[in-house]
């Protein structure tokens, strides 16, 4: 067996895209995966899961040619017996940007604004310093993390984050985000120096998805979250989905724990839009999402196609993370997402019409890993019953 890695760190709450592929012997040939085997092999990845240091509970669904799994296991709140379940709101963190990616899709096959153009076009005010040396910041700047933009807004977010870990994280990023609103984000963004032409390289940047919301309610001419519930519930009957909750909602909100404290933290503070990471959603409505992705229409085709390619084995699409040379795995389309006591994985995988997403209501720095090897390791079952090795 054969093993290739590839880490891009993101840091936006300790979010890291770890990109590794595993090249399998094949057995002998075999029908696609019965639904009750792929069902037990779930259930024995869940088990695995929890069993790693920290980790309380994981939720995890699976849609598989068609065929639908989700998976509960754990104690939301450890030593308090109580699983999550189909009703758990989850904080999906940088999740949150394939949705943006999304609406961007869309906006671009509806020609409400091109990949080209220049996002000052869409600001109010003057920005000189969006730019270097004449070459502006672009759309397809901002979705393919190449703009240039700082991780957050404003700076000494990113410095908090430094230190993800720390058990002092969450609350000092509540002090900054308290009242932390549109015209902050605006005045700080006046504020930033571009060091190169946008579109050369890789710089994950949480604000340039902000910034991407902003575009998206100037071209619609309405908010940023009325456009992804009403996109969402009318394409893919997403309607469990949201930023910001209602009185009612906020009781069925995961808890979480933020590394290696024991007492369970607060949630994400909110951002000015909340396009890069405050989306909270029920697992069944991710079961939508995978589907909504694997269904390939013309905005997730759209959403799909590479913009950058960084080089053979990684590309950027709409904020997705598109990964190729896997043999295993063919070409897919995977992202991280991460907030203080919660983190989470997405992987699209064509090759075997094949969608998972696995999160957990921890957040630690080995929180990313655990989840990766419970991912491949159904790849791994399914490729092997399926005998596909490249």
């Amino acid at each position: 067996m054969q093993a290739i890695s590839r880490i891009v760190r993101n840091r936006p709450w300790f979010n890291y895209f770890v990109l590794s592929a595993t090249l399998l012997a094949a057995g002998c040939k075999g029908e696609h995966v019965p639904a009750q085997d792929l069902g037990a092999d779930i259930d024995e990845v869940a088990a695995t899961l929890i069993e790693q240091p920290l980790l309380h509970s994981t939720s995890i669904a699976v849609v598989y040619r068609g065929q639908q799994f989700i998976r509960h296991r754990g104690d939301m709140e450890a030593g308090r017996p109580g699983p999550p379940t189909d009703a758990t709101l989850y904080e999906i963190g940088s999740l949150s940007k394939t949705l943006a990616g999304t609406l961007m899709a869309n906006a671009v096959l509806e020609r409400r604004l091109g990949l080209d153009d220049d996002v000052r076009r869409y600001l109010q005010g003057d920005y000189p310093n969006l730019q270097y040396k004449g070459d502006p910041i672009r759309i397809r700047h901002l979705l393919s993390h190449t703009s240039g933009l700082p991780n957050m807004l404003p700076e000494r977010a990113n410095t908090v984050l430094a230190d993800f870990t720390d058990q002092r994280t969450p609350q000092e990023l509540n002090a900054i985000y308290a009242r932390y609103d549109k015209a902050d984000f605006f005045r700080d963004l006046h504020a930033v120096e571009i060091h190169e032409a946008p579109g050369k390289d890789y710089a994950y940047s949480s604000a340039g998805t902000e910034l991407t919301a902003h575009i998206l309610e100037t071209v619609y001419k309405s908010d940023y979250e009325s456009l992804l519930r009403g996109f969402f519930r009318d394409s893919a009957a997403m309607t469990d989905l949201g930023i910001r909750l209602s009185d009612a909602e906020i009781p069925r909100l995961a808890i979480g724990y933020h590394s290696d404290n024991a007492v369970p933290t607060t949630p994400m503070p909110q951002l000015p839009w909340g396009a890069s990471g405050n989306v909270k959603a029920t697992v069944p409505e991710m079961v939508k999402y995978l589907e909504f992705q694997l269904a390939d229409g013309p905005v997730v085709k759209e959403s799909h196609r590479t913009l950058v390619k960084f080089d053979y084995e990684f590309s950027i699409g709409y904020f997705w993370n598109i990964v190729a040379g896997d043999r295993l795995k063919g070409v897919y389309y995977a992202h991280h997402g991460g907030v203080p006591r919660s983190q989470c994985y997405i992987y699209i995988l064509p090759k075997y019409d094949l969608g998972i997403f696995v999160i957990t209501n921890q957040s630690g720095d080995q929180t990313a890993g655990a989840m990766e090897a419970a991912i491949n390791t159904l790849v791994e079952r399914i490729a092997a019953r399926e005998n596909v090795s490249g």
